[in-house]
Parts: structure tokens; C-alpha cells; sequence
């Protein structure tokens, strides 16, 4: 996504300079462990491009292979947006210690309708079945090769309730929503320095998800923040990207700011409280179980 370049000698009223000029301050470690999501980017939107060439090349043949022609741009052009989709899906399911797997295996179904789109750009080249589906064959390989198959099993949910990890997984999911929510609408005030501080709150409250999907019995004491407060987070942005984006009120910045200040710092307390929870509850455990080994130890 094409954004405006902003820096300290950019054009721009003078709040936007005097908050670039202000050093940034630093946001949470990322929640990725030091891996970062794949992006549904170039090779994926390459498919798009991919599947116009037998529509293309159906213009200049017969109305069979016109026909032929259009019907393989036509699978291509969904299997492009199914591997798309999916190669998102894998991203979100590989930024989670606890996932679930994609419901709908997208990638895969993408590879079988690349497969079925060359077979048939195929019969308008060679007008040959067994050729064809050879073609259709080698061309499903291909696509699984290079964008593999989607996450076909659970992760992190050894030892966990399962009535539990659906409650946590509708919990993030919905609060994962909120995010996107107030990302699409800070885009609204065309402020970059904006959106970095949108960016650095969505990591906090992510931080947050990650404590309650290692440890599900977290979610009752997180509830409010995935809900009541993201909520009231995005509606927040909403209304501040409208009156910024028509006023450039100084004002409302400094008081969105702020605002996204102390939930952030709310946000990353939350987490370590929980963290902290855990590390009673660890202590208590071993502390019982040592006491056990000394009361069953024989006596000499």
C-alpha cells in the first residue's frame, strides 16, 4: 500500500513537524519472536498476472479456444485469490503460539484450480486430454512447491480443554477485528506518524492475546480488554480520523495520543500481572511437590 512520504524537512502543518521532530518512543518487543509474518505479496499477486495470459492468448484463436481461453483465466484468477487468502491465513496462524488450523485449506484448493486453469489453457493449445491433464498435474506440483500446503493441524493445544481454547479463539478473533477496525480508520487522518503509534498499541494488545492463548484460564481476568476497551479504542479512532483528517485540530491529537499512552501502559501492566499469576502459580506447585517427595522420602 503506497503511503506518503513524511519526514522532518516534509510539507506538512507544523503539528506533524513538531511530533517527527520528537523522539519516538520505543514499543514492546514483538510478539513474533523474531519472525515476521509472511506476506501475501509478490509472489502471490503474480498469479493475478499469471492468469490473463490464456484469456489473452484465447482472443487470437478460434471461439473453442476462446472459450478455453476465458475458463482458465477464470480458475487461475481464483486460485490466485484463494493462495492469497491463504498464505494470510498461514501468517496469522504462525504469529500464534495457540491456532487453530485454517478451516478452509485455501492453498490447496488454490493448487487444484491452478491445476484445472492450466489443463484447460491446455486443451486450447494442444487440444490433447492426456496432454492437458499432464500439464494441469505438473502445474498443481508447481503451485505446492512454491507456496507448500496449508496448516493442516492444531498448534499449542496439548494439554489444553478444548471448550476453553474455542472461548479464547472467538476472544481473540474479535478482538483481533477491533484492531483491524482502528488501523482501516487512522489510514482516514493521512498521518504516518499516526499509524506508527496505531502499529505500536496493536503490539501491546497482541502481547496481551498471546498471554491468554498460552494460558486459556487467563481469559476471564483479560475479557474487558479484548473487549470493552479495544471496543471503545476503535470507536475512539473513528471519530478522532473524521475530525482530524477535516480539522488538523492540535488538540485532539494530543489527547488521542494520550489516550493511546495509557491504554498501551494498561495494556502491557495486564500482561505482566498475568505473567506473574503464572509464575505464583509455578512456585506453589513445586513448593507442594517438594513438600510431597519429603514427606514420601523412607526414613533412615
Amino acid at each position: 500500500m503506497a503511503q506518503r512520504f513524511g519526514g522532518r524537512y516534509s510539507p506538512g502543518d507544523q503539528v506533524r513537524r513538531d511530533t517527527l521532530a520528537q523522539p519516538t518512543p520505543a514499543g514492546p518487543p514483538s510478539i513474533y519472536d523474531s519472525r515476521r509474518p509472511a506476506k501475501a505479496g509478490a509472489r502471490s499477486n503474480l498469479l493475478f498476472l499469471i492468469a490473463l495470459l490464456p484469456a489473452i492468448r484465447g482472443f487470437a484463436s478460434g471461439p473453442a479456444g476462446l472459450a478455453f481461453g476465458i475458463g482458465a483465466t477464470a480458475l487461475m484468477l481464483s486460485a490466485a485469490a484463494l493462495t492469497r487468502e491463504g498464505l494470510r491465513a498461514e501468517a496469522a496462524y504462525e504469529a500464534r503460539k495457540v491456532a487453530k488450523r485454517p478451516a478452509i485449506p485455501r492453498k490447496i484448493f488454490g493448487a487444484v484450480l491452478t491445476g484445472a486453469g492450466l489443463a484447460m489453457a491446455g486443451m486450447m493449445r494442444s487440444g490433447s486430454l492426456s496432454v492437458s491433464v499432464l500439464f494441469g498435474l505438473i502445474g498443481t506440483a508447481l503451485h505446492i512447491g512454491a507456496f507448500g500446503l496449508d496448516p493442516l493441524r492444531d498448534k499449542g493445544g496439548e494439554g489444553i480443554d478444548s471448550f476453553q481454547s474455542e472461548r479464547v479463539a472467538r476472544a481473540v478473533d474479535e478482538a483481533e477485528a477491533h484492531l483491524a477496525a482502528m488501523k482501516d480508520a487512522i489510514l482516514r487522518a493521512h498521518d504516518r506518524a499516526l499509524e506508527a503509534r496505531v502499529d505500536r498499541f496493536t503490539e501491546a494488545a497482541r502481547a496481551l492475546f498471546r498471554r491468554v492463548e498460552e494460558d486459556p484460564g487467563d481469559l476471564t481476568a483479560a475479557r474487558k480488554y479484548l473487549g470493552v476497551y479495544l471496543m471503545g479504542a476503535r470507536d475512539a479512532t473513528v471519530k478522532f480520523a473524521d475530525l482530524y483528517a477535516a480539522s488538523r485540530d492540535p488538540k485532539a491529537r494530543t489527547d488521542y495520543e494520550a489516550l493511546l499512552d495509557d491504554l498501551q501502559t494498561t495494556f502491557a501492566n495486564r500482561s505482566q500481572q498475568l505473567l506473574g499469576n503464572d509464575s505464583d502459580a509455578l512456585d506453589v506447585e513445586i513448593q507442594v511437590l517438594r513438600e510431597r517427595l519429603q514427606y514420601e522420602e523412607p526414613r533412615r
